[in-house]
């Protein structure tokens, strides 16, 4: 991935581009990111007692409140391709990152990924649940919490995704 490192942001304002190299990394981050995120709200938040996250739902949600098709395929497209493999690490690459690297350039890139992650969950549960039609932040209940580590395990396993593919 030679070209990477010319495409991803850095401290020195380098070129921000997206060509095919930094669309492989893309993709690359937002499944790694993906993963972690069904692999903790799906499978062990359930294991250890806490709420199972619904992010297909969700999505379906906001789709039919939108008076889009909301069935489950759609549901699926929305939450795995268009945020979890696009939207979400483009959103990394191309506007937190950079901005915080002018706001505070000495910010280690796993606190900067910890705050996206909060970000990402004040954006889905706080405001993709109000155009949803559903309860603020879910009602505060424990599937919020759970969403909240969710988020951040999605953004700390994508920035750091993109930091290995970028030393490549």
């Amino acid at each position: 991935m030679s070209d990477l490192n010319t495409a991803l942001p850095d401290v020195n304002g380098a070129t921000r581009r997206l060509n095919a190299e930094t669309l492989k990394a893309i993709v690359i981050s937002g499944a790694v990111g993906t993963v972690s995120f069904d692999l903790w709200g799906q499978a062990i938040s359930p294991m250890l007692g806490f709420a199972n996250l619904a992010p297909v739902g969700l999505a379906r949600s906001l789709l039919g409140a939108l008076g889009l098709p909301n069935g489950a395929p759609a549901g699926n497209l929305m939450h795995y391709f268009l945020v979890g493999l696009l939207a979400y690490p483009i959103g990394w690459l191309f506007l937190f990152r950079p901005a915080q690297q002018r706001l505070l350039p000495s910010m280690p890139a796993l606190l900067s990924a910890v705050l996206y992650g909060i970000a990402l969950w004040v954006f889905a549960i706080g405001g993709v649940t109000a155009v949803a039609g559903l309860k603020f932040f879910l009602g505060f209940k424990g599937i919020t919490w759970v969403a909240l580590v969710g988020h951040v395990f999605y953004a700390v396993a994508a920035a750091l995704t993109f930091d290995h593919l970028a030393r490549r």
